[in-house]
């Protein structure tokens, strides 16, 4: 039998894709796994994923659309749910070109579980590091009922031949995940390939359905 404190965590955790694991999303194609234990950590103008993280993940996949569609996809924070399944709302918190400083707020349901009710995760994430076309650093904080988790996330966009290799490395720190390491690992690679997965099939769809 879990304890209240490991059901607690495993119901909180699933519904969170930047966070932690996107569970109910089978019908999208996971990505291409990359390394899961890299020599060496992605970064952004010189800054990567907290080194003292126990929870840690690192993915990648190769998109078959042009580095402006996935960089727009991507970086349109208020459109994400309208192609991440998870994502209940999303919004910047600033104005302009998606940049170095920019903030945004978005949110996901949490099920109810035996130890707390449903209610609503909120992660609010700055960008700590940005290179147009090329990478992206943020933080930030996701705060759920009995759930606090400080993440750490980083993007890579590199044009090889016949697409872009979309890269992303994530780490996770706080009493919750750090209570079930194993766990918050697999919720956090299951969140991260379903992105990845989502992210691939919604600029491969815009480019593939794109008038000529």
């Amino acid at each position: 039998m879990f304890d209240s404190r490991h059901t607690r965590v495993r119901a909180a955790l699933s519904t969170v894709p930047l966070v932690v694991g996107l569970l109910g999303t089978a019908a999208v194609a996971p990505a291409a796994a990359g390394p899961r234990h890299p020599a060496a950590s992605l970064t952004c103008r010189g800054k990567g994923v907290d080194p003292d993280a126990r929870v840690r993940y690192r993915t990648e996949t190769l998109i078959h659309a042009p580095l402006r569609t996935i960089w727009k996809v991507q970086t349109d924070v208020a459109r994400w749910p309208s192609w991440q399944a998870s994502v209940a709302t999303a919004e910047r918190l600033d104005h302009g070109p998606f940049r170095s400083g920019s903030a945004f707020r978005w949110t996901m349901p949490v099920p109810p579980n035996p130890s707390t009710p449903a209610t609503r995760l909120e992660i609010t994430s700055t960008v700590e590091q940005l290179k147009r076309n090329s990478c992206i650093r943020w933080t930030g904080p996701a705060i759920g009922e009995g759930l606090h988790i400080d993440g750490v996330h980083v993007w890579n966009f590199t044009q090889v031949k016949g697409g872009v290799r979309v890269s992303t490395e994530e780490t996770h720190t706080g009493a919750q995940v750090d209570a079930d390491v194993p766990a918050a690992t697999a919720l956090l690679r299951q969140g991260l390939d379903a992105w990845l997965g989502e992210l691939k099939a919604t600029a491969e769809g815009r480019t593939h359905h794109r008038p000529r």
